[in-house]
């Protein structure tokens, strides 16, 4: 009965720990965003498109609406083959810490 509940507890744990890692690719781009308007954003100064079906995820790697951005926030992203905005994370205090990759 212990060995089982351990089992369920150590499963849990590890589920857990695996919901908190995510993979940014490398070739996503670092910057500042902030929502203009509906599925307009500006990112480092620049205004650009929300691609169709578009995903922006918080630092816990939920998935955020567009007019939810905080101001400012720094991030990484990815665009489409239409220059669109794709994939966009908002980085934690401690991935904004590390070195950009692509540098």
């Amino acid at each position: 009965m212990i060995r089982v509940l351990l089992l369920i507890l150590g499963l849990a744990v590890s589920i857990g720990v695996q919901a908190q890692l995510r993979s940014i690719p490398t070739p996503a781009k670092r910057g500042e965003i902030r929502h203009v308007q509906e599925t307009l954003v500006e990112i480092n100064g620049k205004r650009m498109r929300l691609a169709s079906g578009a995903q922006i995820r918080d630092a816990s790697n939920l998935i955020v609406q567009p007019v939810a951005l905080p101001r400012g926030a720094l991030v990484r992203y990815t665009v489409d083959a239409q220059g669109d905005v794709f994939r966009v994370w908002i980085l934690s205090a401690q991935e904004a810490a590390q070195p950009d990759p692509r540098r």
